[in-house]
């Protein structure tokens, strides 16, 4: 029984790679540029890839890899101090539930850069916990650390009681505010 070419399983990963690179970037056009360098790397490097490990776990880390790399670049960049050109390149999307999907960016934004990647990888993408660990390359237990701190920090940030019930519609910002488990995609 032959193996498929790992090249052929790179598109199935690009739904979530975006997502991914959009939450962390908070820019789709941003997010987009970093989809296709991470997907650029992969192709270039196939051959490092061990065929029967998880694809969408190594693409991820690419992504993660360049997002670090290019915020250490940014660095000597000027910023969009205010944020005027950036808030205006998005439309917010409406949201019929509780919890207006626009308080929880504006929430999610305020976390730490290690809890939001962290509730994004095992939250929204579906990572295990030691999966997560290994892309980030820290204890499973630190990564647990950061999503439960994530979890109760937007919890604060959006006023909401722990028995209060959240009438989300979204099952990706479910799956990031409550331990739940992993979203379905």
């Amino acid at each position: 029984m032959s193996q498929s070419d790992p090249k052929d399983e790179l598109v199935d990963h690009l739904p979530a790679l975006r997502a991914f690179a959009i939450n962390l970037t908070r820019n789709s056009s941003t997010a987009d540029d970093m989809v296709q360098d991470t997907v650029v790397k992969a192709w270039s490097n196939i051959e490092k890839f061990q065929p029967g490990t998880n694809m969408r776990a190594w693409l991820f880390t690419i992504l993660r890899n360049t997002y670090y790399s290019n915020r250490r670049k940014a660095k000597r960049e000027v910023p969009d101090v205010d944020g005027a050109f950036t808030e205006g390149l998005a439309e917010k999307p409406a949201h019929d539930g509780h919890l207006n999907l626009t308080d929880f960016r504006k929430a999610f934004i305020q976390l730490p850069d290690e809890q939001r990647e962290t509730l994004i990888l095992v939250g929204a993408s579906g990572f295990s916990y030691e999966e997560a660990a290994d892309m980030c390359g820290v204890a499973v237990g630190t990564i647990k650390s950061r999503a439960n701190r994530g979890r109760k920090r937007l919890a604060e940030l959006m006023h909401l009681d722990e028995d209060e019930a959240m009438e989300l519609t979204d099952k990706a910002t479910v799956a990031v505010v409550t331990a739940s488990g992993p979203a379905a995609f």
